[in-house]
This record gives C-alpha cells, sequence and structure tokens, in this order.
C-alpha cells in the first residue's frame, strides 16, 4: 500500500477503536445493578427515550415578561392582571420573582396526601377543594403527621405544606404558581413513605393493596396532564424517601426528580445523583438546644444505640458489635423507638463525643440526623452513603469517614477515634452546632432549614433540567406544522 494511503487509514482505525471502547463502557455502566434491586422493574432502553421525546412548545418553559399569576395560601389565584412586583409588594406577599424556585403543584384529590392523615374537607367546602386551610386566620392548625418512626420519612408532608403557604411572608426559596408555564418546577403532593407505611398490605377481601392501588393511579393521573407530556417528566418532582415507597410505580415515573434518602434500593436507570435528589431524615433525637457540654464534659467515646443484626450491608454492624462492645469509653446497644428509644438515644448522643453511623439494611440511616442534632461528631462507616446538600456543605468538617474495609480491622477505629485531638474535635463540635439548622424540619419553614434547603438543591437542578428537555425537542415537529 502506498504511504499516502496508510497515513489516511491510521485515523479511521483509531476513530474505530475509540467508538469500539466508548460503546463498551456505555454498556458497562449500564449494566450496572445493585444487589437490592433484582427484582424491581427497570425501564428498557426505548423506554427511556421515549419519555423524554417532548414537544418543541416545551423547548422554554420561562415567562419572559409576562406577569406572573400565583396563589395564596387557600389556593385561590391573585390577580394576573396586576402588576405582579407592584401587587406582591404591597400585599406583603412573596413575589415569584424573588423566588429561587417557582413551584406549581398539582391539585391532586386529597386521598393522595392529607386524605392518608384522615383529613377531609369540611362539609361546607365548595366543590373541588383539596387543601386544608394553611391560612394563619384558618379554622384549624394543619392535619399532623402520625408519630414514631413515620415521621423519620415525612419529608413529602414538610414540602407540600410549604408551598401550601409559600405566598406569604416570610418569604422561602419556593413560590407555588397558578400556571404551571411559569413554574421551574411541577411537584407532585403524594405522600408515597406515609402510603407504603400504613397501606403496603392487602387488606381481605381486596387483592392489592392500598398503596398499590394509588400508585397506579398516580400513574394514570401523570401522565394524562399536559404539564408531564409537555416536558417528558423531566421537570416533575416526585417524594420517594422511604426506601421501599413508589416501588410500583418507579419504572413508569423514572423520567422526574425523586427526593430520596438513598439509592440503595434503586436501580442506576431509574435514580442516580445527577437527576435526584438526597433528603435529610427528620431527626428523632432531641435537638441539643444551648449546646454548651464540651469534649470534657462528654463521658462517652463512642456511641451507637439501634438495630445490630441486618441484612445485605448491614451486616457490618454485627462486625463492629464484637469487635468494639468491651471497649473501655464505648457504648455499643441494641435499642429501638420502643420503650422511649429516641429519648434515650438523645440523652447518649448528648453525652457522646463520637457517635456511629453505621450502614444498615440501606446506606443511610436515621442515626446520622440524630447524631448531628445532637452536636456528637459523626463516624460515617457506610461505603455508598449519598449525602443531602453536599455540594454546598463539606461534611468532612464536622464528620469522621472510615471505609468498611478499615473499620473492621482491628484496633483500627479505636485507634483512629482516640488520635483526635481534643482541638480538632471542638473545631467539629462547633461547626456541627452552625450547621444543625440544616436539618430541621418545621412548619412554617425558616431560613435554611431542611424544607429551604431541600427547594434551593432542587433550584439548582434547574438548569440540568432545562437542558434535558431542550435537547430532547430538537426534532420534534408537533408545533412546527411537520409530519
Amino acid at each position: 500500500m502506498a504511504p499516502r494511503g496508510r497515513t489516511l487509514l491510521l485515523p479511521l482505525a483509531a476513530a474505530t477503536v475509540l467508538v469500539a471502547s466508548t460503546i463498551f463502557l456505555f454498556a458497562a455502566a449500564g449494566a450496572r445493578w445493585r444487589p437490592a434491586d433484582t427484582s424491581l422493574p427497570v425501564p428498557t432502553d426505548a423506554e427511556a427515550s421515549s419519555f423524554l421525546a417532548v414537544p418543541a412548545s416545551a423547548a422554554s418553559n420561562t415567562s419572559g415578561g409576562k406577569d406572573l399569576s400565583f396563589l395564596d395560601e387557600n389556593g385561590r389565584p391573585d390577580d394576573p392582571t396586576t402588576s405582579g412586583a407592584s401587587s406582591a409588594a404591597g400585599s406583603g406577599r412573596c413575589d415569584p420573582r424573588d423566588a429561587a424556585v417557582r413551584v406549581f403543584m398539582y391539585d391532586m384529590p386529597s386521598e393522595f396526601h392529607f386524605g392518608l392523615l384522615g383529613w377531609a374537607p369540611p362539609p361546607h367546602a365548595g366543590e373541588g377543594v383539596v387543601w386544608p386551610d394553611v391560612s394563619t386566620n384558618g379554622a384549624a392548625p394543619p392535619p399532623r403527621y402520625p408519630g414514631g418512626l413515620n415521621q423519620q420519612h415525612s419529608v413529602a408532608y414538610w414540602l407540600t405544606l410549604d408551598l401550601l403557604s409559600s405566598s406569604a411572608a416570610p418569604c422561602g426559596a419556593a413560590v407555588r404558581v397558578a400556571d404551571s408555564r411559569d413554574a421551574d418546577l411541577v411537584f407532585v403532593p403524594f405522600f408515597a413513605s406515609l402510603s407504603y407505611n400504613r397501606h403496603s398490605k392487602a387488606v381481605t377481601p381486596e387483592k392489592v393493596s392500598r398503596d398499590r392501588a394509588l400508585q397506579e393511579k398516580l400513574v394514570r393521573y401523570l401522565t394524562a396532564q399536559p404539564e408531564w407530556k409537555r416536558s417528558g417528566g423531566a421537570d416533575h418532582v416526585i417524594v420517594a424517601h422511604h426506601p421501599n415507597s413508589l416501588l410500583h410505580a418507579r419504572a413508569a415515573l423514572f423520567p422526574a426528580v425523586f427526593v430520596l434518602s438513598d439509592f440503595g434500593r434503586y436501580h442506576p436507570r431509574v435514580a442516580s445523583l445527577e437527576k435526584d435528589v438526597i433528603a435529610p431524615y427528620k431527626h428523632m433525637a432531641n435537638t441539643f438546644v444551648n449546646d454548651s457540654a464540651g469534649f470534657d464534659d462528654r463521658s462517652t467515646l463512642l456511641y451507637f444505640r439501634g438495630a445490630i443484626y441486618r441484612k445485605e450491608g448491614g451486616s457490618i454492624r454485627q462486625e463492629l458489635y464484637y469487635m468494639l462492645k468491651d471497649e473501655k469509653d464505648v457504648y455499643f446497644s441494641f435499642g429501638s423507638v420502643q420503650d422511649h428509644g429516641a429519648s434515650k438515644a438523645s440523652q447518649g448522643m448528648h453525652s457522646s463525643k463520637f457517635c456511629l453511623n453505621i450502614a444498615g439494611d440501606t446506606p443511610s440511616s436515621n442515626r446520622l440526623f440524630d447524631a448531628i442534632v445532637s452536636h456528637c461528631v459523626p463516624v460515617i462507616i457506610s461505603d455508598d452513603i449519598e449525602l443531602p446538600y453536599e455540594d454546598v456543605l463539606d461534611y468532612s468538617k464536622f464528620s469522621i469517614f472510615v471505609h468498611s474495609s478499615d473499620a473492621v480491622k482491628k484496633g483500627y477505629l479505636m485507634r483512629l477515634i482516640s488520635g483526635i485531638s481534643k482541638q480538632q474535635w471542638t473545631r467539629m463540635w462547633k461547626r456541627l452546632k452552625e450547621v444543625d439548622k440544616h436539618f430541621e424540619y418545621q412548619y412554617p419553614s425558616q431560613k435554611d432549614d431542611a424544607v429551604q434547603m431541600i427547594w434551593q438543591t432542587l433550584a439548582r437542578r434547574v438548569p440540568t433540567i432545562r437542558l434535558k428537555v431542550h435537547r430532547s425537542s430538537r426534532f420534534s415537529r408537533s408545533d412546527r406544522g411537520g409530519k
């Protein structure tokens, strides 16, 4: 072959190798599978493509120069014909233009949200009323969420309450708008974790549980909405904080942004850190208010109270129990919410320097957030854990991370913890007292609490969501008369 021919073939061969390598890498990434996911439905490549094929009308979801219409705390639209900025300022209401994120929330039937708390519209309420009155002059306070372990996954409840009152001061990161075309995100008010906790088992003579029936109804409802069709669901936000919640609807609703506790029971095609948001558990321990209990005031060096025998990745708890239970100044014991477990855990954490957070059935647990509000420096032994707001919050400033393989080495953990000086511990303790507000769920929400931090995290997802929607609409001709 002539030298010129060989010269032309070399780039072609290199390009062929590059393409083949890329295909192999993508195939390998797509084939990843977490052991806990083996029984879950997973969207196919064809389904993934079809969900993100959206009409050209979704190419822009910004409101341009027109006034925004937003909802008051009773769900009634303010007058959109009045200048948005001036009317909001004059009435003392929150202007959507000033919000970090503008949110449209579906007026879904109450069976998906407050109906699960036993709430129903009052007899005198007009037709179509689906929300409790959360205004300051309301006849009653908002329905209360059930206590106990239900509380730790109550994220959807707090976000929904915040949206219902978002037009009134104090103004937060999110404001609810009346027109979905004015919105950055579409919020789906389904209390999926409570539905799982209370209704995941079928009750005779029913063959399908109420939880599964609600999930199937949810899929039908959402996929029929113009908002879902406009974006392919990519701008929708669904809270499924309990690891087992939304089990039967995940594969159908995967284009949406999920708000989760971790990814331990999700296939990577359904949920990932690139698409979804991690939210903190609602802590069960009491927040250590006015904490002056420094290094010398905390008599226990290392503390753990909880379930010891776990399945899957949580087997390390058992290994650490036998390794640490007889160590000096270490408290490692079984505990549960029964028998005043939360109160005992609060007392133990408040008097301890370090608190163990070990992987359980899933990578995360409520124990980490109990430790944070107790100002007990967390020792995190969970290789697959993902943490809330980690793009803006450096956990290494107030936590110790230990690889599981190192933690089970004889003597390793005790040498590590004992080697941390009083000065180093005090720096982390002071930082814990600064950041604990980010893990408080409350109503009304306050600046930089858990509710506001979640909205801010979602707001940072908006540019990526818009890019996805705009790219997927490149070849859509529905609005251009194409065939």
